[in-house]
């Protein structure tokens, strides 16, 4: 039966990334994250990537639209009809409106958000280090050596600290309303971002277990 679409929503640095690939292995839906695929796009020089490098770089989100079609091609896969852990999508309600034309009869199954303090969000995205070559994020004391594939490891541009507040103020004017949004169709439910991976991996499951209990 699967777990359906589960959009997991949180500031940048709230743990999204951490979380969402465990909650994907756990039950054997994909992890459908945006920012990777974006990010992927740009590193292989397509048309997609030429459109959103600059937008990335600068903390600026990308075009609806543009975002919309890569998620509509994505979730229309065969791998995603049991379900999919939805990770930098959607943004703002004009992608939550979106998404449910998108998800038709099945509709979302809840929406989750990671809550963390802004104080803590920021740290941690300074900190993050990222391999150029395979994406393995580090967060504390990162090797300048990938320990996977042996290759550099970086800060991200949209990882330095002018960029990490564009960020977080287009989080607070654009995404925002989505709690909302998702709060009145009574699909919200709230995690505590603190604590240990394993600590907030827990409580995650227990919001998806319920979902079909």
């Amino acid at each position: 039966m699967g777990v359906g679409l589960i959009v997991v929503l949180g500031k940048q640095g709230a743990g999204k990334g951490t979380q969402c690939p465990k909650l994907a292995a756990r039950y054997g839906v994909p992890h459908v994250a945006t920012g990777d695929m974006l990010r992927a796009a740009v590193a292989a020089g397509t048309e997609l990537g030429a459109q959103v490098s600059q937008l990335m770089n600068e903390g600026h989100l990308v075009p609806d639209e543009l975002i919309t079609e890569v998620v509509r091609h994505r979730l229309a896969e065969p791998d995603c009809a049991p379900g999919a852990i939805l990770d930098g999508y959607p943004r703002t309600e004009v992608q939550a409106q979106a998404l449910e034309e998108i998800a038709g009869p099945r509709g979302i199954a809840r929406c989750i958000v990671l809550d963390v303090p802004t104080e803590l969000v920021v740290a941690r995205l300074s900190a993050r280090r990222v391999c150029e070559h395979c994406g393995t994020v580090y967060s504390a004391n990162p090797p300048s050596e990938c320990v996977n594939c042996g290759h550099r490891v970086v800060q991200r541009l949209d990882d330095v600290a002018e960029v990490i507040a564009e960020r977080l103020a287009a989080y607070e004017a654009e995404t925002r309303p989505l709690l909302v949004h998702y709060e009145e169709r009574k699909l919200l439910t709230h995690v505590d971002g603190r604590g240990t991976v394993d600590e907030v991996f827990a409580r995650l499951c227990d919001v998806v277990d319920a979902v079909h209990a």
